[in-house]
Order: C-alpha cells, then structure tokens, then sequence
C-alpha cells in the first residue's frame, strides 16, 4: 500500500488528474487508503491545492469517506480552512454538511475557526454560513469564543455581531488563548473613533458619509457580504479616498455596535471575581493605555463599580489616564459625583497621589506627536496645571515614598526635556534672527536708494523720479513695513535668545514670543517681495504686461515656501497657546 500511495502522491503533486482517474478505476478502494499518518488521498491534493483533483475526489468518495481523519484529527475539509481554499470547502460541505463540526484530536478546533486563525476572511464567511449554531455555544468548548476572538481581531465585525446577536453569553467568555473579547477590542484603538485621528476635510466627509450596518436576525443566519457589495453602484465611492473613509466609518459603528452588545451582557456579571475573570479590568486599563475613550466610558457605564479597580501599582483608571497623557479619559473625572470624589486623592504603592502622576514625564509615543521640545514641555506644564486645579490642596505639597512634592517631582523628570526645549527654542531664534537682519539691512538701504534714482533739477533735486506713481507709493509702504516688521522680529528673537528659561516660561512667555517673532518674519519676507516686484514694475514700465506673470509667479514662491514649511509650526504653537484647551471642564455625568 506505501508503494500505491508514492504512485499517487507523485501524480498529485504532479497535478495528473488523468492517471489518478485511470488508477482508481482499476483500483476504487485506494480512495480510501491511508499512509502511516493518516492521509489519504484526498488529504494530499488539499495540501497541494489541486481543486480539480479534489473535485473529482470528492465525486468518487461516499460521505463518511470524507469524514476520514488523518493522525492529529484532521478531516480534508480541516486542511483545506487551514490553507483558505474555499471551493474546495465548499464541494466538500455540499455532499456532507457535518464535516463542518468534526474538530481535531489535540486542540478541538473545528474548520471555521482554524480558517479564522489563519486569516483566510472568504473561507471563514463561507464556513460560518455552513456552521451550526450549536457547534459555536460556551457549552460545546472554545470554538465559539475562539472564532469570535479572531473575527474582532480581524476586523470581521460582521460575523462577529452576528455571533454575538445569536449567543450574547459569547461577550463574557475566554477563547483558547485565554482573551476575552473586551480585551481583544481593548487593544485595537483604530477601530473607534477616537484612535482614528483625521485632518478637517475627512472629518468633513466622515460626518456627511451615511453608513448602515448590517444587523443580523437574532433566529435566523445571514449570508455574510462584503462591506461594499450593493454599494459599489454609488458614485462617491468611486472619489479618491472616499471608500476608505467609508470602510472606517463603517468599522466604527460595527465596533461601537459590538461593544454595546458586551456590555449590555456585563450585567450578568454578579461580582467583581467574575468581571477579573472575563478580564474587563485588564481591558480597562489596556483601554486608557491606547486612549480608547468609548471603551472606558461605555464599560463603567455599563457597571460603575470598575470605577475603583486598580491596576498592579494600586492606581486608578483616572492616575493611569494622567501617566498615559489621555486627555478625553481623564476629562471624564469632571463628570464624577460626591460619592467618587475620592479617586482624585487615591494614592499608589509609591504615595504617589494624582498630581505625582501628572510630574512624571509623558511617554515618548505622546510627545512624539508635539512639534520640539519647547511645545513638549508646555504640555506637560498644561497637564500639571489642569491636575492641580481639581486635587485638594493638601495633595500639592503631598510627599511620596522617595519624600517628593509633586512640584519637586515634576523637575526632576522634566529636567532634560526642560534643557531640550531651551535648546531648540535658542537655535530656532538664532536662525530667524539671521534672517530678520538680512531683510533689515536690504530693505534699510533699499529705502534710500529708491528705483529710478532722485531728480537732479532745481526744483526737484533729492526727490524720487517716480514720486507721483502709485507702484512708488506701494513700494516705499512694503519697505517701510519690512523694515519694521524685521526689526521687531529681531527683538523679540532676542528677548527670546536672553529668557531665563524657567520652567513656567515655557507655558505662555516663551511661545508667545515665539508668535510674534515668526508672524513679523513672515510680514517682513511678504512686504520685501511685494516691494521687489513694485520696482521691477517700475524700471520697465513698457513691458510690464510682458513681465508681470512670471514675476508675480516667481515672487510667490518664497512667501508659498515660508507658509509650507514654517506656518504648521505657527499654527501648532498658536492653537497650543490660546486655542481651546485640550480637556472637556464641561463633562456631564456620564454614569
């Protein structure tokens, strides 16, 4: 029989579906045979991923010849999930559907979620339709919580909420690795809005976008389809960029919907045993780690008891949401009522109280996102104040285990970035105040040597030859208003070169006189090249038709360069300034 499986084996890898037709006519039962470990025939052209040879397999084999399994427990149907080959699945499902519940010896996964595992997304639509429900229950092992697992992980939130809808006791139950879905989901912020950031335009489009999941019957199993078909027809999917937009919205809501499913079944949760062992603690504080604010909100609305959980070093959601620099998580303790009020003086296994934690230096995953030094220190001064604003006043001058105040705190781990942003804040001035002094001395003596010359008459000696021109007068208001401009950039980047870079300078001090300086630099680079393109016009003044397009084009360059690569920082430094603050005071009761 070995020598009759090496014949075949060489004509299946070798894709001749000929001579394994002519040799199982004259030998049918070798359909069947097995070598030492198990394999059949059929169990070799799955692996090879010959479908024809399958199919022509499948025709000659009776139903419980495909139920054959291999020494680890594996069916045909098993190895063909395994490696995603869906025709093959399904030419096997439709001549016995009860392949789909027989599961290996050693692990007991059945072929839905060993194609799950693997990632093959069309062969686990295909093998979920085919998969009773009951084979998918708490009662029947892990498959269910498994094939659930992988499918939020995969971002298949379809079948998942179809799943969920069918056996909600699934949202509570742990997977053969040991996750539960509330932690799986914990992990993944860029399936919530909040871990999606997007600039004004997409924000735009997302809101306009009108998106509707599919919802599955609590009774009766849907055929799972692809997020776009039926869409496809719409215009605006065809615009650049708009699908994926589309796709985000729609994993959102799917992932919203899916977490009101879990914790709408948290309820059955009766005591915090049961809540440690479904792991929500965990996936709370993973949560405020990635700074998934649905998550946090809607678990803590669900039970408010999770409140008060501690993590390893007996800190709250709220003091982790302080160490981990999430804005929108800790905003929600404006929304605490008397009976929490006391989370905001708990204390950790160092003694160190909430202010303590707002001392310590921001990960570098969120600084990171903060243009230089100097705007990093300044947050982390604004992250102080706002906590310093809502502790009593005894936690200010609070000591911790090693006999630090949080002030005392807050300069010891601030100490290099402190030094950082001096630094950058120095070679920032020292470079804009180069350039401020090249366009005062230009546009200095450009004032006194004008275009044209002065008149050498009588009368007029000493006067402009083009004193009367309107493009006269423009040019002597751009050159006298570069020249100011310049000049108080010069001085403010002084003021900045000699600051005593304390601490407190870097909240408001020193980024507005980082203001000033760039908006007078840029005054003065855009008024020097008007009045540049002023007295061109006005030595040629019979081919200004001829030389005002290229030059009104070339003249735009520079000011289009300082704009591009200098307004951003501007901008950040500004809204980081005097823009709105970065935490909702405003927070309601949530809970």
């Amino acid at each position: 029989m070995d020598y009759v499986m090496d014949i075949v084996l060489k004509a299946v890898l070798d894709g001749n579906l000929n001579f394994i037709k002519q040799f199982l006519d004259g030998r049918p039962e070798a359909v069947t045979a097995q070598d030492p470990d198990g394999y059949t025939i059929l169990h070799m052209a799955v692996i090879v991923g010959h479908v024809e040879i399958v199919k022509e397999l499948v025709g000659l084999m009776s139903e419980k010849d495909l139920e054959i399994q291999e020494k680890t427990g594996s069916t045909a149907l098993f190895l063909a999930a395994a490696s995603g080959f869906t025709q093959m699945a399904q030419c096997m499902i439709e001549k016995n559907k009860k392949l789909v519940s027989i599961a290996t010896h050693r692990i007991g996964h059945i072929p839905v979620v060993e194609a799950s595992i693997n990632g093959y997304t069309e062969t686990v639509r295909y093998l979920y339709t085919a998969t009773p429900l009951e084979e998918l229950t708490p009662e029947k092992g892990k498959n269910g919580a498994t094939l659930l697992s992988y499918c939020i992980s995969g971002k298949l939130f379809d079948i998942a909420l179809d799943l969920l809808h069918r056996c909600p006791r699934l949202a509570i139950v742990l997977d053969i690795d040991g996750n539960s879905p509330v932690f799986i989901l914990s992990r993944m912020p860029s399936v919530f809005p909040s871990g999606s950031p997007l600039v004004f335009w997409q924000r735009w489009i997302y809101s306009c976008i009108c998106v509707q999941p599919t919802v599955a019957s609590d009774h009766i199993p849907i055929s799972i389809q692809k997020p776009h078909q039926g869409l496809t027809h719409r215009g605006c999917l065809l615009i650049p960029g708009m699908k994926q937009i589309y796709d985000q919205k729609l994993i959102h809501l799917q992932a919203l919907e899916l977490l009101g499913l879990i914790c709408k079944e948290m309820h059955t949760l009766g005591s915090e045993g049961e809540a440690k062992e479904s792991l929500v603690d965990q996936a709370l504080f993973q949560a405020v780690k990635h700074g998934i604010f649905e998550l946090v909100m809607e678990i803590t609305k669900a039970n408010p008891n999770l409140l008060w959980i501690i993590d390893n070093n007996y800190r709250n959601l709220f003091q982790c949401a302080i160490t981990y620099r999430q804005e929108k998580i800790f905003s929600l303790v404006y929304g605490l009522d008397a009976s929490v009020r006391k989370l905001k003086t708990a204390q950790d296994r160092f003694r160190n109280n909430m202010l303590h934690s707002a001392a310590m230096l921001a990960p570098s995953s969120r600084l990171d996102g903060i243009s230089g030094a100097a705007l990093q220190i300044q947050r982390e001064l604004q992250w102080f104040k706002e906590v310093e604003s809502i502790v009593p006043p005894m936690a200010k001058e609070m000591a911790n285990s090693y006999g630090e105040t949080p002030s005392e705190f807050f300069t010891e781990h601030h100490r290099e970035l402190v030094k950082e942003g001096q630094k950058w804040m120095k070679e920032t001035a020292t470079s804009c105040t180069v350039v401020a002094a090249l366009i005062v001395t230009i546009m200095f003596a450009a004032a006194f040597t004008v275009p044209g010359g002065n008149n050498q008459g009588e009368k007029t000696a000493g006067f402009p030859v083009f004193l009367g021109k309107k493009l006269f007068k423009l040019f002597i208001v751009c050159d006298a208003i570069s020249f100011l401009s310049s000049s108080i950039s010069i001085l403010v980047f002084l003021g900045i070169l000699t600051s005593r870079y304390a601490e407190e300078s870097f909240l408001k001090s020193l980024p507005t006189k980082m203001i000033i300086g760039l908006t007078s630099l840029f005054i003065s680079i855009a008024t020097m090249t008007l009045a540049f393109c002023a007295a061109l016009f006005l030595m040629q003044p019979g081919k200004s038709s001829q030389v005002f397009i290229p030059v009104f084009l070339l003249a735009s360059v520079p000011i289009t360069l300082f704009v591009i690569l200098q307004f951003p920082l501007l901008y950040e430094i500004f809204i980081s300034t005097y823009g709105p603050s970065i935490f909702n005071r405003k927070q309601g009761r949530w809970y």
